[in-house]
Parts: C-alpha cells; structure tokens; sequence
C-alpha cells in the first residue's frame, strides 16, 4: 500500500469548517426571515432554499459548474474584474459544500426561530429591546439547540460531499482532492486497502464530531437545569 496522504483529510476539514462558517453567516439572516415573514413569495423562496436537498448532487453541481465556469455571467466577471477562479480549486469545493449543505442550517434555524413565543418577544419589544438587540440576546439563547443541529448537519453534509465537490472542484491531487473524491479515486485505481483506510478515517471522525456535538448538548442541557433549580 502506497504511504498515506493526509492532504485529503485536511482539505476535507477545511472545506467542511469554511463552509460552515458560511452557513451560519447567511443562513442566521435567511432564516429569520423565513420565519417572520408568509405568502406565497416566501414559499416559493423557501422551496429554492429547500431544492439542494432533493436535487442530485450531480445536477447541482452542474449548475454551480455552468453559473460560475468562465462561460457563465457571474464566473466571467469575477475573472475579468477580480481574477477569482472558481471551478476547479479550493474555493470551487467551498462552494459546493455550502450550496449542498446550507439548506439543512436554515431548516433547522428556521424552525427554531418558529417555535419561540411571541408573547416572550413582545414583552422584549415593550422593555425597549430593538430587533437587532432581540435578535441576539433573545432568539438566539432560545433557540440555540435548533442553531447547534444545524451547525452539526451542515459540517457532517459538506464533510461528505462527492457529487457536487467533483463536479465543481474536480480530484485534483493535492489540490482540490477530498476525501470522499480520494475513495473514488482509491477505487478506480484498484486500490482497495488505501480506499479501506480512508473510508475507516472518515467513519471514525463522523462518529467523534457526532459524539462530541452530543456531549456538549448534553452538558449544556445539565447547565441549564441547574441553573433554573437554583433560582426556584
């Protein structure tokens, strides 16, 4: 068996942390809209928002492919005018990551926001809270086990993205090669043992973040229990 590469491994952490990053940053906004707003222009939104999930990754990737290729509008103006390239590099597979993984956050966080009372929110409002000051100390402390299964969705998604990373990005050795492209690749050369060990690797590190992710809850869950049993 060839030596082991670790440059999938860390592509497909950092993929995996930037485009959670990303996540949460557009879907917070998104996601309170979702769940302030009704009427048919905001089911038609949400179904675009909610499409990546039951789209073929293949198919996703294919649009990413044509909207930011240098035969698209917006990948063409990025070249032209910031000589950003998308496709076929790391920020290519950040991308992908983020499109397939970003509808599970603003899912989960819109539900959340949902299901915080109004009453709460409107006795805020009349103690002089704004709603950018609601927003953050309000809906987000209450509805932050919502906000967690999102973060933990969207790092597990775009950990293991294939279809839509090779689409965009490419397998690219040490260059825009992850681990789930790196399997493929270990597969269609015959390599089983190396295939073997990645997918043992990739296994085992799901099953720690789960685990990891479950604890903390779990520990946040006691606190708070405490807590209220030492005010009553």
């Amino acid at each position: 068996m060839k030596n082991m590469n670790f440059f999938p491994l860390y592509l497909s952490l950092k993929v995996a942390v930037l485009a959670t990053l990303l996540a949460i940053i557009v879907g917070l906004p998104v996601s309170y809209y979702l769940s302030r707003s009704k009427g048919r222009a905001t089911d038609f939104f949400d179904a675009l928002l909610t499409l990546p999930i039951v789209l073929p990754p293949t198919v996703l990737g294919y649009y990413l492919l044509v909207f930011f290729g240098r035969q698209g509008a917006p990948g063409r103006f990025l070249e032209q005018h910031f000589g950003w390239t998308i496709v076929f590099t790391q920020t290519g597979a950040v991308l992908a990551a983020l499109a397939v993984s970003i509808p599970f956050f603003i899912q989960s966080a819109r539900t959340a926001f949902e299901s915080i009372e109004e009453n709460l929110l409107n006795a805020a409002r009349v103690l002089g809270r704004s709603e950018w000051n609601l927003f953050f100390t309000v809906m987000i402390p209450l509805s932050w086990r919502g906000l967690a299964s999102g973060v933990m969705l969207v790092f597990a998604r775009a950990l293991g993205d294939f279809g839509a990373t090779l689409m965009v990005a490419g397998s690219i050795p040490n260059q825009t090669m992850t681990m789930p492209v790196a399997i493929y690749d270990a597969l269609l050369a015959g390599d089983t043992k190396m295939a073997n060990m990645l997918v043992a690797i990739m296994t085992v590190l799901s099953i720690a973040i789960l685990y990891g992710i479950k604890r903390l809850e779990k520990r946040m869950i006691r606190g708070e229990n405490r807590h209220a049993a030492n005010q009553d």
